[in-house]
């Protein structure tokens, strides 16, 4: 019993410790990275500052930079977290667009062809 009565204290400091262990955020090294090519595969496919998604992206993927530099980490890695969700909603608007567009142009193409095979027959 006294041996517990030992180990007791030293376990209570040590999860004490593990707390205060978690409660530091490690840089979001790895989110920025993603972050950074979400916004440049947007981009790649032609999001423009025009989109609201984009340029809210690029907004916070530099709020996400500046407090990376505050050492603020943990509020660092929701920025670049939303910033990347935002990059993607902003390609996927684009990537939309332009298949819609290409789905005008197939549909003004049939029609077309059916007038020309109706005109022929």
């Amino acid at each position: 019993m006294s041996v517990f009565l030992k180990i007791r204290p030293l376990l209570a400091a040590a999860a004490i410790t593990s707390l205060f262990g978690c409660a530091n955020d490690p840089v979001p090294a790895e989110q920025l990275k993603l972050t950074e090519q979400a916004v440049a595969q947007a981009a790649a496919v032609g999001a423009t500052d025009e989109e609201p998604e984009m340029a809210s992206a690029q907004r916070k993927l530099a709020q996400a930079q500046a407090d990376i530099s505050d050492k603020s980490y943990k509020q660092a890695r929701m920025q670049a977290e939303q910033a990347e969700l935002d990059a993607r909603l902003a390609e996927a608007r684009v990537l939309t667009e332009k298949s819609n567009e290409q789905l005008t142009q197939v549909n003004t193409r049939l029609d077309r062809l059916r007038k020309q095979l109706g005109a022929a027959q």
